[in-house]
Protein backbone atom coordinates (compact mmCIF):
# COMPACT_ATOMS: atom_id res chain seq x y z
CA UNK A 1 0.00 0.00 0.00
CA UNK A 2 1.49 3.39 -1.15
CA UNK A 3 1.94 6.12 1.67
CA UNK A 4 1.13 9.50 1.31
CA UNK A 5 3.11 12.73 1.36
CA UNK A 6 1.81 13.41 4.90
CA UNK A 7 1.77 9.78 6.26
CA UNK A 8 5.88 10.02 5.13
CA UNK A 9 6.13 13.06 6.79
CA UNK A 10 4.15 11.98 10.10
CA UNK A 11 6.65 8.90 10.19
CA UNK A 12 9.96 10.83 9.64
CA UNK A 13 8.73 13.37 12.39
CA UNK A 14 8.09 10.23 14.60
CA UNK A 15 11.23 8.64 13.87
CA UNK A 16 13.43 11.54 14.69
CA UNK A 17 11.00 11.89 18.32
CA UNK A 18 11.46 7.97 18.86
CA UNK A 19 15.76 8.23 18.01
CA UNK A 20 15.86 11.79 20.34
CA UNK A 21 14.01 9.85 23.38
CA UNK A 22 16.29 6.67 22.94
CA UNK A 23 19.55 8.71 22.10
CA UNK A 24 18.72 10.64 25.78
CA UNK A 25 18.11 7.65 28.12
CA UNK A 26 20.81 5.16 26.55
CA UNK A 27 23.43 7.78 24.78
CA UNK A 28 23.94 7.68 21.33
CA UNK A 29 25.93 4.58 20.86
CA UNK A 30 24.33 2.03 22.96
CA UNK A 31 21.10 3.37 20.49
CA UNK A 32 20.92 1.44 16.94
CA UNK A 33 18.81 2.13 14.03
CA UNK A 34 16.81 -1.01 14.82
CA UNK A 35 15.87 0.11 18.09
CA UNK A 36 14.71 3.57 16.72
CA UNK A 37 12.60 1.43 13.99
CA UNK A 38 11.07 -0.83 16.67
CA UNK A 39 10.58 1.68 19.27
CA UNK A 40 8.70 3.57 16.29
CA UNK A 41 6.47 1.05 15.02
CA UNK A 42 7.91 0.19 11.88
CA UNK A 43 10.61 -2.12 9.95
CA UNK A 44 13.93 -3.10 10.39
CA UNK A 45 14.69 -2.39 7.19
CA UNK A 46 12.01 0.66 6.50
CA UNK A 47 14.14 3.44 8.45
CA UNK A 48 16.81 3.44 5.71
CA UNK A 49 14.05 4.88 3.66
CA UNK A 50 14.24 7.32 5.42
CA UNK A 51 17.48 7.97 6.91
CA UNK A 52 20.66 6.28 6.14
CA UNK A 53 22.33 6.56 9.80
CA UNK A 54 22.08 7.93 12.96
CA UNK A 55 23.91 11.04 12.13
CA UNK A 56 21.29 11.84 9.31
CA UNK A 57 18.84 11.57 12.11
CA UNK A 58 20.63 13.93 14.19
CA UNK A 59 20.83 16.46 11.10
CA UNK A 60 17.26 16.12 10.53
CA UNK A 61 16.44 16.70 14.38
CA UNK A 62 18.19 20.42 13.82
CA UNK A 63 16.42 20.88 10.14
CA UNK A 64 13.35 20.06 11.40
CA UNK A 65 13.99 22.39 14.33
CA UNK A 66 14.37 25.36 12.67
CA UNK A 67 11.61 24.43 10.10
CA UNK A 68 9.15 24.53 13.21
CA UNK A 69 10.56 27.92 14.53
CA UNK A 70 9.94 29.55 11.24
CA UNK A 71 6.20 28.85 11.52
CA UNK A 72 6.20 30.18 14.94
CA UNK A 73 7.74 33.06 14.27
CA UNK A 74 5.21 33.88 11.43
CA UNK A 75 2.74 33.67 13.91
CA UNK A 76 4.00 35.94 16.40
CA UNK A 77 0.73 38.01 16.97
CA UNK A 78 2.05 41.82 15.37
CA UNK A 79 4.84 39.74 13.53
CA UNK A 80 4.84 42.41 10.57
CA UNK A 81 5.33 45.35 12.46
CA UNK A 82 8.71 43.83 14.46
CA UNK A 83 11.66 45.40 13.66
CA UNK A 84 14.65 43.69 11.95
CA UNK A 85 16.30 43.35 15.54
CA UNK A 86 12.86 42.37 16.96
CA UNK A 87 12.46 39.98 14.19
CA UNK A 88 16.10 38.25 14.85
CA UNK A 89 15.65 38.03 18.47
CA UNK A 90 12.48 36.26 18.32
CA UNK A 91 13.78 33.35 16.14
CA UNK A 92 16.42 32.81 18.00
CA UNK A 93 14.72 32.96 20.92
CA UNK A 94 11.95 30.59 19.56
CA UNK A 95 14.86 27.93 18.61
CA UNK A 96 15.99 27.82 22.07
CA UNK A 97 12.85 27.56 23.55
CA UNK A 98 12.16 24.67 21.51
CA UNK A 99 15.31 23.24 22.53
CA UNK A 100 14.80 23.59 25.66
CA UNK A 101 13.16 20.56 26.36
CA UNK A 102 15.75 18.30 24.46
CA UNK A 103 18.51 20.04 25.97
CA UNK A 104 20.33 16.73 27.38
CA UNK A 105 20.14 15.89 23.76
CA UNK A 106 21.16 18.73 21.82
CA UNK A 107 24.46 18.72 24.11
CA UNK A 108 25.28 15.10 23.23
CA UNK A 109 24.68 15.91 19.85
CA UNK A 110 27.36 19.07 20.36
CA UNK A 111 29.99 16.30 21.56
CA UNK A 112 28.79 14.22 18.03
CA UNK A 113 29.36 16.84 15.42
CA UNK A 114 32.90 17.86 17.86
CA UNK A 115 34.18 14.66 16.51
CA UNK A 116 33.06 15.07 13.20
CA UNK A 117 33.40 18.05 12.17
CA UNK A 118 32.45 17.81 8.67
CA UNK A 119 28.92 17.00 9.36
CA UNK A 120 28.23 20.86 10.23
CA UNK A 121 29.86 21.89 6.87
CA UNK A 122 28.24 25.07 5.69
CA UNK A 123 26.63 22.75 2.91
CA UNK A 124 25.51 19.97 5.14
CA UNK A 125 24.22 22.26 8.17
CA UNK A 126 20.49 21.69 9.03
CA UNK A 127 17.82 23.66 7.92
CA UNK A 128 20.83 26.27 6.01
CA UNK A 129 18.83 27.01 2.80
CA UNK A 130 15.41 27.54 4.39
CA UNK A 131 17.25 29.60 7.21
CA UNK A 132 19.86 31.62 4.91
CA UNK A 133 16.46 32.19 2.74
CA UNK A 134 14.48 33.28 5.32
CA UNK A 135 17.20 35.90 6.63
CA UNK A 136 17.48 37.40 3.30
CA UNK A 137 13.72 37.87 3.11
CA UNK A 138 13.94 39.82 6.53
CA UNK A 139 16.98 42.14 5.21
CA UNK A 140 15.30 42.66 2.13
CA UNK A 141 12.57 43.77 3.52
CA UNK A 142 14.55 46.24 6.33
CA UNK A 143 16.18 47.45 3.28
CA UNK A 144 12.74 48.25 1.22
CA UNK A 145 11.05 49.73 4.90
CA UNK A 146 14.81 52.20 4.87
CA UNK A 147 15.43 50.80 8.07
CA UNK A 148 18.72 49.65 6.96
CA UNK A 149 21.25 50.95 4.64
CA UNK A 150 21.66 49.15 0.73
CA UNK A 151 23.03 46.28 1.79
CA UNK A 152 24.97 44.16 -1.08
CA UNK A 153 25.48 41.11 1.01
CA UNK A 154 22.58 40.33 2.07
CA UNK A 155 22.92 36.36 0.63
CA UNK A 156 26.15 36.28 2.93
CA UNK A 157 24.75 37.54 5.97
CA UNK A 158 21.83 34.80 5.40
CA UNK A 159 24.34 31.99 5.25
CA UNK A 160 26.77 33.09 8.11
CA UNK A 161 23.27 33.61 10.22
CA UNK A 162 23.15 30.09 10.56
CA UNK A 163 26.56 29.43 11.74
CA UNK A 164 26.08 32.04 14.37
CA UNK A 165 22.65 30.77 15.25
CA UNK A 166 24.93 27.34 16.56
CA UNK A 167 26.82 29.19 17.77
CA UNK A 168 24.56 30.96 20.39
CA UNK A 169 23.41 27.28 20.74
CA UNK A 170 26.76 26.19 21.93
CA UNK A 171 26.90 29.50 24.26
CA UNK A 172 23.45 28.35 25.87
CA UNK A 173 24.41 24.87 26.43
CA UNK A 174 27.24 25.77 28.89
CA UNK A 175 25.45 28.54 30.43
CA UNK A 176 24.77 28.19 34.32
CA UNK A 177 23.30 31.92 34.50
CA UNK A 178 19.32 32.21 35.95
CA UNK A 179 16.90 31.36 33.28
CA UNK A 180 19.98 31.35 30.64
CA UNK A 181 20.36 35.06 30.94
CA UNK A 182 23.99 35.11 29.82
CA UNK A 183 22.67 33.91 26.39
CA UNK A 184 20.11 36.54 26.18
CA UNK A 185 22.19 39.10 27.13
CA UNK A 186 24.52 37.59 24.43
CA UNK A 187 21.83 37.81 21.92
CA UNK A 188 20.48 41.44 22.50
CA UNK A 189 24.42 42.73 22.37
CA UNK A 190 25.29 40.86 19.23
CA UNK A 191 22.04 41.06 16.83
CA UNK A 192 22.02 45.05 17.89
CA UNK A 193 25.85 45.03 16.65
CA UNK A 194 24.13 43.42 13.74
CA UNK A 195 21.43 45.63 12.62
CA UNK A 196 23.66 48.93 13.77
CA UNK A 197 25.74 47.96 11.17
CA UNK A 198 23.55 47.30 8.68
CA UNK A 199 22.09 50.57 9.50
CA UNK A 200 25.35 52.60 9.33
CA UNK A 201 26.41 50.61 5.99
CA UNK A 202 29.58 49.60 7.11
CA UNK A 203 28.81 46.02 6.45
CA UNK A 204 29.17 47.14 2.57
CA UNK A 205 32.56 48.97 3.46
CA UNK A 206 34.07 46.56 5.65
CA UNK A 207 33.02 43.64 3.02
CA UNK A 208 34.47 45.54 0.30
CA UNK A 209 38.33 46.13 2.17
CA UNK A 210 38.39 42.32 3.45
CA UNK A 211 37.79 41.44 -0.55
CA UNK A 212 40.39 43.64 -1.59
CA UNK A 213 42.79 42.79 1.51
CA UNK A 214 42.11 39.15 0.56
CA UNK A 215 43.12 39.05 -3.13
CA UNK A 216 46.14 41.47 -2.66
CA UNK A 217 47.59 39.54 0.45
CA UNK A 218 46.26 35.99 -0.22
CA UNK A 219 49.80 34.56 -1.89
CA UNK A 220 51.81 36.26 0.55
CA UNK A 221 50.27 34.26 3.24
CA UNK A 222 50.00 31.34 1.85
CA UNK A 223 53.56 31.02 0.82
CA UNK A 224 55.37 32.17 3.96
CA UNK A 225 52.36 34.20 6.36
CA UNK A 226 53.93 37.24 5.96
CA UNK A 227 51.40 40.01 5.73
CA UNK A 228 49.02 38.35 7.95
CA UNK A 229 49.14 40.79 10.83
CA UNK A 230 49.58 43.48 8.12
CA UNK A 231 46.49 42.63 6.93
CA UNK A 232 44.75 42.60 10.23
CA UNK A 233 46.03 45.86 11.03
CA UNK A 234 44.20 47.10 7.72
CA UNK A 235 41.18 45.71 8.36
CA UNK A 236 41.10 47.16 11.76
CA UNK A 237 41.83 50.46 10.71
CA UNK A 238 39.27 50.06 7.73
CA UNK A 239 36.90 49.63 10.39
CA UNK A 240 37.55 52.27 12.47
CA UNK A 241 37.28 54.74 9.43
CA UNK A 242 33.91 53.21 8.34
CA UNK A 243 32.73 53.62 12.14
CA UNK A 244 34.11 57.08 12.05
CA UNK A 245 32.23 57.81 8.55
CA UNK A 246 28.80 56.63 9.82
CA UNK A 247 28.66 58.72 12.36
Amino acid sequence: MKTSKSQQEQTRRNLIRTAVDLITEKGYDATTMKQIARDAGIGDATIYKYFPSKEKILLAYYELCIDITLEVVQETPGWEEFTLQEKLQRLVDALLELLLGDREFVEITRDIFGKSPLLMMRDNMPGQQTLKQEIISLLEEAEQRGDISPCDFKNLIGGLFGDYLFAVIAYWLKDESEEFSNTTQLVDMTLAIMVMALKSGIVNKVTELASFMLRNQLSRIMQNGSGLLEMVKLVQNGLGRGLGDAR
